[in-house]
């Protein structure tokens, strides 16, 4: 007797959900963030030999680049030969990290407000609801929603500096990660802007709390005030960023972490 062919049922394929999770549009947001800014750096590496001028060739030539100085030296250094510009320069710090961001564990980023400031106020805005809602809006964001927030931005509203959001929120943040990962605006809970204490998130990153991240290579870039701050100003800035970069190593790091 011929044995009957079995017939093959085919797998019921598991739905999919509709809309991403919050966490995996934060991911895409971010890499969406850093593969503009290759793009940026690219650009930038095209036109750099077109964007020295004399005073900076000038400038340049007085700057021995193996000669380590003391920072209050570096300073004085910086004022005495960086021509000076019609607006308020930023004073940045550059650090070069041991450790490699693309392994787990070792990606570096986060926020902190200096003693001084930054010589610059944001922008902020919040997706809160309710009471909180509230409460944003005396603290000082310049706008507050939820979906109709996130409809003006999808709109191509973007007069503001930073994103924060309240947890319960996500849900309606996660739809915006394509638009604001590349900005560097999107809400994560890495750097304080997904937090459920709103108002105070709204009122440090509004009085210029500054943002920092680890590039591919492990470079942290932040800015440490202005041209016009006393000199003791941007000491304690700088010291103060340093010891605060000190504090979170990665416990994965090995080898010489601050280089």
């Amino acid at each position: 007797m011929a044995k009957e062919k079995e017939e093959q049922t085919p797998k019921t394929l598991e739905s999919q959900p509709q809309d991403e999770k919050p966490e995996e549009e934060i991911e895409q947001a971010e890499s969406a963030e850093l593969d503009d800014k290759k793009k940026q750096k690219r650009k930038r590496g095209k036109r750099i030999g077109h964007q020295n001028g004399k005073k900076i060739v000038e400038a340049r030539k007085q700057i021995e680049p193996d000669n380590k100085l003391p920072m209050t030296e570096a300073l004085d250094k910086l004022n005495k030969v960086a021509p000076k510009r019609k607006f308020d320069e930023a004073i940045e710090i550059a650090m070069k990290l041991g450790i490699d961001p693309k392994k787990q564990g070792q990606a570096l980023r986060g926020a902190l407000t200096l003693p001084h400031g930054v010589g610059k106020t944001n922008r902020v805005i919040a997706f809160a609801e309710g009471p909180i809602a509230e409460a944003a809006t005396d603290a000082g964001a310049v706008e507050v929603g939820g979906d109709d927030l996130a409809k003006k931005i999808k709109g191509g509203w973007d007069d503001f500096d930073v994103c924060v959001a309240h947890p319960s929120m996500m849900r309606v943040v996660g739809g915006l990660g394509k638009i604001l990962g590349p900005k560097g605006k999107m809400p994560t809970p890495k750097n304080g802007t997904v937090t459920p204490n709103v108002v105070d998130a709204i009122k440090e990153f509004a009085a210029g709390k500054i943002e920092y991240r680890a590039d591919e290579h492990g470079n942290v870039h932040a800015v440490m005030g202005k041209r016009s701050f006393d000199k003791q100003m941007l000491l304690d800035n700088i010291a103060f960023f340093v010891d605060h970069i000190k504090s979170v190593k990665p416990t994965e790091a090995k080898g010489t972490y601050i280089q």
